[in-house]
């Protein structure tokens, strides 16, 4: 079977439904009747479930949080799980980002690589496997989740009650083939007895962890003339944009950073803690003792060095940091919400555990311990046989600090659809998936479902 032929005669169908589907803005939304994590993130969920009964799969969907479309017979199972929720559009897009807009070869859109994008081109390939005539001697799932950029709760509600894959693979990080991620959790620094006000007024930044923050705006008594220069300055040094605003009797700083995927977060610009860094001794009280604490431990110190957590190993590199989420109000709050992705064999207890606080209080919100399947693994050499005959290239096996679907499976690895030497834009402006690309994997995971999951003649 030429399975990149096939994948070829799909692209024009493939174009229209990715466009169909990033046309719905999935972002996490208030809860509502039938649609726990909002009616647009639901509703993307229906296009999928919809588009399955349509050609003959057997839907199912579990508490509005996450859903199914099975075909084949058999009693093992594989599982194909991708997710249709999206991260906020934010801010710098040239194009608009719940569109599907096609240009120069990629089509651009919120999710086309994250992971809406990756979950069409293996829809595309179980509808090829299927109308190629082959026979499945293995029940095939392809779940969908609803909640993956936000604490995979439809996953750990789906797992309640139902069957786990024997085996499965997440199109949703990189090429070959991701066997090793590390642990994903949220750590949150508390300031502790807020008895000094000070002239920081408030201090926010992000909107979640799993996201380098883009935009930081602080207030502060007065007009604060004497700062004006030193930010420009500080700005045009970080390469950064950044403005000030008089809002009457007090002045705000709006800082323009870079976002980013928090796995990587060299890769974006925080600019929470460039503003810190920059408000960092022009401050008193309160509010110096928190833009102190977080310039000290976060400016240019992604690996947490400055706070003792810093670690590597050989299977998963480093461990990293990305403060996400930094909130301060005056006399009331003072918050910094961390994604802490540490390495396979990171001492976590004895790490965490060990952090003595001054001013700040350290807890745990959330924890999801590392994942690793051994490359030895029958179910592993069948992938990277499958991605060697596509491609001729080798399949090496690779870690990342992202957290994708794999994690929640007894033996899940991650399984594109990126390509080595492609940009990682996940999370950022002008998100794209090179269509030429979706093409090829959409035929790569053809040819894996059907060794996987097929009688062969």
């Amino acid at each position: 079977m030429d399975w990149q032929k096939d994948a070829e005669k799909k692209k024009d169908l493939m174009i229209q439904e990715l466009q169909e589907l990033i046309a719905i803005p999935s972002v996490l939304g208030d809860p509502a009747a039938g649609a726990p994590f909002g009616k647009e993130v639901r509703r993307a969920l229906s296009w999928f479930t919809e588009k399955g009964e349509a050609n003959g799969y057997r839907p199912k969907i579990t508490d509005d949080m996450a859903a199914h479309l099975e075909i084949g017979e058999g009693e093992e199972l594989l599982g194909i799980l991708g997710h249709v929720d999206v991260v906020p559009a934010g801010a710098g897009w040239t194009v608009p980002p719940f569109e599907g807009t096609v240009a120069d070869g990629r089509l651009y859109g919120r999710g086309a690589i994250d992971d809406k994008g990756p979950t069409i081109a293996a829809w595309t390939a179980l509808q090829i496997v299927k109308d190629s005539g082959a026979v499945f001697d293995k029940r095939v799932r392809l779940i969908i989740g609803t909640d993956e950029e936000s604490g995979f709760r439809c996953m750990k509600r789906y797992f309640q009650t139902e069957e786990m894959p024997d085996a499965g693979f997440a199109p949703d990080a990189d090429f070959p083939i991701i066997n090793a991620e590390k642990g994903i959790a949220v750590l949150v620094f508390s300031q502790r007895q807020m008895k000094q006000p000070g002239r920081l007024i408030s201090f926010r930044s992000g909107e979640r962890t799993n996201m380098v923050p883009d935009t930081a705006i602080a207030s502060i008594d007065g007009d604060a003339a004497e700062l004006k220069d030193r930010f420009s300055a500080f700005c045009g040094k970080e390469g950064v944009l950044g403005e000030i605003k008089d809002a009457g009797g007090r002045t705000e700083f709006i800082l323009h950073g870079k976002s980013a995927h928090a796995m990587e977060p060299d890769a974006g610009k925080n600019a929470g803690v460039l503003l810190a860094a920059f408000l960092k001794g022009e401050l008193t009280g309160d509010g110096e003792r928190f833009v102190s604490f977080l310039a000290d431990s976060f400016y240019n110190d992604s690996r947490g060095h400055a706070l003792g957590f810093d670690y590597s190993d050989e299977a998963s590199g480093d461990t990293t940091l990305n403060p996400g989420i930094i909130r301060y109000d005056r006399g009331r709050l003072a918050e910094i919400e961390v994604s802490f992705r540490y390495s396979v064999t990171y001492p976590f207890s004895e790490r965490i555990g060990s952090f003595i606080p001054a001013e700040f209080a350290l807890d745990v919100t959330s924890n999801s311990e590392p994942h690793h399947v051994d490359g030895n693994d029958p179910f592993i050499r069948t992938l990277q046989r499958v991605y060697e005959k596509q491609t001729g290239n080798h399949a090496e096996l690779l870690a990342i600090g992202g957290g994708t679907y794999a994690r929640v499976l007894d033996k899940g690895v991650a399984f594109g659809m990126l390509f080595p030497g492609e940009a990682d834009v996940a999370h950022q402006p002008d998100e794209f998936a090179d269509i030429e690309n979706l093409v090829k994997a959409t035929a790569i995971y053809a040819e894996a479902i059907y060794e996987l999951a097929c009688k062969k003649s």
